[in-house]
């Protein structure tokens, strides 16, 4: 039979399980504020029954109740929706990045109007005008002096603060990379912990929690997938390879790549490969380093290399006050000292580059005149090369414009003396150098006899920088070498005139002879690029960069506001579908707490009742 004893045991059981259960609500409520944390509850279920053979007749049970077990605490956890927040935490994380920096680019460009870039340039064009109705002030040639040198003192600000933010976000990268490896190597040692617990039969639910927190972090830095499918080992994924394997974490390294200013790579530790990036803070990082503030640095470059070109080519041709000509308003400074461009790229002690910005062609050209000639032009690009189709009817004009919209690395003008003009632009892939000529070439005569730019037609009289004195495929020697990298941080007044204003020119010679007094129309010229087709980049005018330069920013930060609110909606939207299943929901907790609080006081009032009847067993009977 059954010992007497049995109900102690009994009621003890429940007491104790009762007890664990109010003890997990307490846990509970003490970490209803602690981020991750999935509350828990106690599984109960019946103890084993003992089961006695031979009393298995139908008047008699065959097994009898041994109370409650309180067999493990369980952690209430919806792993459908956690991964569906870890995979979309990274696009949280992307655009949350992106609106932040590309908002300090847009500050950046949000200057005051009285010292804003274009009014500065624009006085500086009034100011030519007015030495052009004054060619011999020496007074409107320190209105010049001055307003050249305010204009400057800007670009130096935009470009200083621009290459701040690229400097700010590389090193973001390297704290990035950094985060990662921690986090992976904190979570491979709570895999570890968690595998040791489990191994003894445990549930190590606060240290799940802890590893669903790094997870989430993870996520906002790169693009991750889980897979805890397989008993043995949790996985974390990015691109398809393994971040995490159980105990084993693949860490990331910074490598420095000379091709991108020095700026960190990220690569796989173990094999030295870039990593795919596709998502995250990390990417974001990357794509406004790489992508975002290069490009608004490289336009900011682009028209102060275009600028100060386009006033020396048109100052070198004026007289000055002292007879002089032939002088640089704007100082410059050539990327190689070879006069005809030839680069050392490999060290080696042999040139092996040859690296121009701007070739002019000899011939005068009508920019309406009908070319009456076919072939096809062969321009380098971001990628390979672009042809450009001309055909007879076509205008000077019109081959131009087609040259200008092609896609190619380089664009067209016709300058101040009807010459066509060919000038490299920055290049799109880092590895290449900007404001470099890479490639022309002409399968007719367009090129070469009409505008005087090629010697030859054809591939084998093609203009190609990767070899040294590519300039032997030029017909003349109006070229001009490359610049030195970033224009916009070194641009000065060239020394000369800023000690002597005396030195800015005015007016044209006659015959070799200096201009005569009261001859402003070198001046003029200088005047006439305000308007003119100039050719920054892609942009006809430098006022068509200023317009184009604020309302490209702002229309990219403006997508980058608006997909961030809308993934912030979309994260907290899958958060509180989470929470309303794995979260602390103090009230439930507080009714849970009387069930089991009534529990407990029922199984203590049992025991005390068993008490009681063992006590008359014991001591009463037979008294």
């Amino acid at each position: 039979m059954q010992s007497s004893f049995a109900g102690i045991e009994l009621g003890k059981k429940s007491i104790i399980a009762h007890s664990k259960a109010i003890g997990t609500v307490g846990h509970n409520i003490s970490n209803a504020g602690v981020e991750g944390y999935s509350r828990q509850r106690v599984r109960m279920e019946a103890s084993e029954p003992l089961y006695f053979p031979h009393l298995n007749r139908e008047h008699t049970p065959g097994q009898v109740g041994q109370g409650v077990d309180a067999v493990w605490v369980e952690r209430i956890e919806d792993e459908l929706m956690e991964g569906r927040i870890v995979g979309r935490l990274a696009r949280g994380g992307y655009w949350e990045t992106r609106d932040h920096y590309l908002l300090q680019v847009e500050r950046i460009y949000n200057e005051p109007d009285e010292i804003s870039g274009r009014v500065l340039m624009d006085q500086f064009w009034e100011s030519w005008q007015q030495l052009v109705k004054n060619p011999e002030s020496l007074a409107v040639r320190d209105t010049v002096r001055e307003r050249g040198a305010a204009l400057i003192d800007n670009i130096h600000e935009n470009f200083k603060q621009l290459k701040t933010v690229r400097d700010m976000l590389n090193t973001e990268v390297e704290t990035a990379v950094n985060r990662i490896n921690e986090i992976l190597d904190n979570t491979a040692q709570l895999n570890n912990e968690i595998a040791r617990v489990e191994a003894l039969g445990d549930r190590p639910n606060d240290l799940y929690d802890k590893r669903d927190v790094l997870i989430r972090e993870l996520g906002t830095y790169l693009n991750v997938s889980t897979n805890g499918q397989d008993p043995d080992e949790f996985n974390v994924h990015t691109g398809g390879r393994h971040l995490l394997q159980g105990k084993i974490a693949y860490h990331l390294q910074l490598v420095d790549d000379p091709a991108n200013e020095g700026y960190f790579r990220v690569a796989w530790v173990e094999n030295g490969e870039d990593i795919q990036i596709e998502g995250g803070k990390l990417a974001s990082y990357l794509d406004l380093r790489d992508v975002d503030l290069r490009r608004e640095i490289a336009k900011l470059d682009q028209m102060t290399i275009n600028f100060i070109d386009l006033v020396n080519e048109n100052h070198r041709k004026a007289y000055n006050l002292q007879g002089e000509t032939g002088v640089d308003f704007f100082s410059e400074y050539p990327f190689v000292n070879n006069v005809d461009g030839n680069f050392d790229a490999d060290g080696d002690g042999a040139a092996d580059q040859t690296r121009l910005f701007r070739i002019t062609g000899e011939n005068r050209l009508q920019a309406q005149e009908q070319i009456g000639l076919q072939g096809t032009l062969t321009f380098a690009a971001a990628e390979g090369t672009v042809n450009i189709d001309y055909y007879p009817t076509d205008t000077v004009e019109t081959l131009v414009r087609r040259i200008n919209t092609s896609g190619s690395e380089v664009v067209a003008r016709l300058d101040s003396d009807g010459r066509l003009q060919l000038r490299a632009v920055s290049a799109a892939d880092a590895g290449n150098p900007d404001f470099v000529i890479r490639y022309a070439a002409d399968s007719g005569e367009f090129l070469t006899n009409y505008s005087g730019i090629l010697t030859a037609s054809g591939e084998e009289g093609a203009y190609n920088w990767a070899q040294a004195d590519a300039v032997a495929a030029l017909r003349g020697d109006t070229y001009a070498t490359s610049p030195l990298a970033h224009p916009a941080g070194w641009i000065e007044v060239n020394p000369l005139i800023a000690a002597d204003v005396s030195r800015i020119a005015a007016g044209w010679g006659v015959n070799g002879r200096p201009a005569e007094a009261g001859d402003g129309r070198g001046a003029q010229s200088i005047a006439d690029i305000r308007n003119n087709e100039v050719m920054v980049g892609r942009l006809r005018s430098f006022d068509a960069f200023f317009a184009e330069r604020i309302a490209d920013v702002g229309v990219r930060g403006a997508v980058a506001r608006d997909t961030h609110q809308n993934e912030k909606l979309v994260l907290k939207e899958l958060n509180d579908m989470k929470s309303s299943v794995t979260g602390v929901n103090v009230d439930e907790e507080f009714t849970e707490m009387i069930k089991f609080q009534h529990g407990y006081s029922a199984a203590a009032r049992f025991v005390n009742e068993i008490d009681k009847m063992l006590d008359i067993i014991i001591n009463r009977i037979g008294v």
